[in-house]
Parts: C-alpha cells; structure tokens; sequence
C-alpha cells in the first residue's frame, strides 16, 4: 500500500512535474497527483513519493521521467470531443481555406497541427471532417501531425487501434464503416485515413519552429494547466506558426483574450477561433 502523499512531497512532486512538462498543479490538483503516481510508486518498488522522487532524479535513462510524464499528462479524449470546432471546421475553416488556395493559386499541402493530441483521437476526428468536407475533391493535398509529451499516447495514436466503446460512442456507423476496419482489440483506422496523419513527441513549452508552418491549429484544454507566462509564450509561438491567413482552435472554456495580442478572435455561429491580426 502507498503511504497517502504528504504536504512536503507535494511541493516537491509539484515543482518537479513543472520541470517535465510545464504542467502546473497547485494544492487543489494533490488528489490528481497521488492518483495519478500511485502506481508509479509500486512499479519502481518505490517506498512512497519521496523515493520515486529521488529515484527519477537519479535515472539516467529517463525512463521513471516517461511514466511521471505518461501518468500526468494522459486525460480525457474521444473522438469529436465537443461537436462544435469539428462543425466550425467543416462548414467554415475548411471552406476558407480551399477559398484562399484558390485565390493565391497555392499548391502546398493543408497542413493542420493538432497540439496535445494524446492517443490521437482528435487528429483523426479531424482528418474524418475534412474527409467528408472535401468529398470527391481530391486535388487538395492534406496532412494533419499529432504531437504530445507522452511517450505512450503517441505510441498507441501512431497504432491508431481504439477498442468498441472508443469508437462507437463518438462517431456515426456510416464513418466506422467508412474510415476503420475490425481489429481483435476493436477498431483500426484505415490506410486511406491513416495515410494524413502523422505522430512526433513534442514538449509545447520548447522550441518548435522545425515543424514548420500551418493553416490550422488545434490546441485545446492543454494551455489550461500552464502558468500565465507559459501560456503566452506557447500561443505567441503558435501564432509566428502560422501560415497567412491561419487559424487557431482552442477548448470551448478557454480564450485567448490578453494571451496573445496578434491573435484576435472571430465569430462563426456559436464558435470561436483566432486568427493573426495581421491578417485582417
């Protein structure tokens, strides 16, 4: 049995994962670290938190890091998590892309970044929409990357393999039909889907100007647990990621508003999204 996590481990276990990942949890979030570390503890055969603490420290390999990593930042996700930016998508952002294409004359790719994209579900949601937004039109070159900390999440989001109840509770029968194939642990996304997408390990709070540049970014309900200053620096750093006339999608509780004054936000029915002030 793991002894309960005391008020100085907190501090400590705390600032540590700060270090890792720039996830900040304050004394209200003590209840998610134990949780989360619990079985951290037993699988190192640690004595309690003070001594996996101490053990990660001392790990050169950085594997007992991976699983502090692994066990923190592995949330909720399922496909088509909240229905409206995956509509803004289809009937406005995907639209105004193809429109602007057209206009400049481009030929390079659609490029979308799905930020924090855990075991991948939302990057697939996305690549099923512009699926269905394009249709027969196949002139248009997508390619949608996933990136995440978790060494495991992006693992299991590049085997794109998600059991019954994954699939099911989020996405019609015609486009499970349509875009997966029957696998013995459930469901496995398709070649012809599969194909758009591509999965790399990526701390938001370092440097990512080698991924390049995007028309659309999907960064949602991962900036929620950064300090105020992270905050602003990972969305100043999205929006100099932008291509002209790129967009910005974050989660439906959050808002940009004094985080990064070159992104400003836009209506469209009862979404919202940013786009770069200088492409007003």
């Amino acid at each position: 049995m793991v002894h309960p996590l005391q008020p100085d481990e907190w501090r400590v276990l705390a600032q540590y994962i700060y270090s890792l990942c720039g996830i900040q949890l304050d004394v209200s979030k003590q209840y998610l670290i134990e949780s989360r570390l619990s079985p951290v503890v037993k699988d190192t055969n640690s004595s309690g938190y003070s001594e996996l603490y101490y053990k990660a420290k001392a790990d050169l390999s950085r594997r007992i890091d991976r699983q502090i990593i692994d066990a923190i930042t592995t949330g909720e996700t399922s496909f088509f998590r909240d229905q409206t930016p995956f509509h803004l998508l289809r009937t406005k952002l995907v639209p105004d892309i193809i429109e602007n294409r057209r206009a400049l004359n481009l030929s390079t790719p659609i490029r979308i970044w799905s930020a924090a994209s855990s075991t991948g579900q939302e990057a697939y949601s996305i690549a099923i929409t512009i699926k269905e937004a394009l249709g027969a039109n196949t002139s248009f070159d997508v390619r949608i990357v996933g990136t995440d900390i978790s060494d495991a999440a992006i693992s299991r989001a590049t085997r794109g393999v998600y059991s019954d109840i994954e699939v099911e509770r989020g996405i019609n029968p015609n486009w499970v039909a349509r875009y997966f194939d029957k696998h013995p642990n459930g469901w496995t996304v398709r070649p012809h889907l599969r194909s758009l997408v591509s999965f790399r390990k990526l701390n938001l709070l370092e440097d990512f100007t080698f991924l390049g540049q995007f028309d659309l970014v999907f960064c949602r309900n991962v900036a929620i647990y950064f300090s105020p200053a992270d905050r602003s620096s990972l969305f100043c750093r999205i929006e100099k990621a932008l291509a002209p006339g790129g967009r910005v999608v974050v989660g439906a509780t959050e808002s940009l508003l004094d985080v990064c004054p070159a992104l400003v936000a836009k209506h469209h029915q009862r979404a919202v999204y940013y786009e770069r002030l200088s492409a007003r």
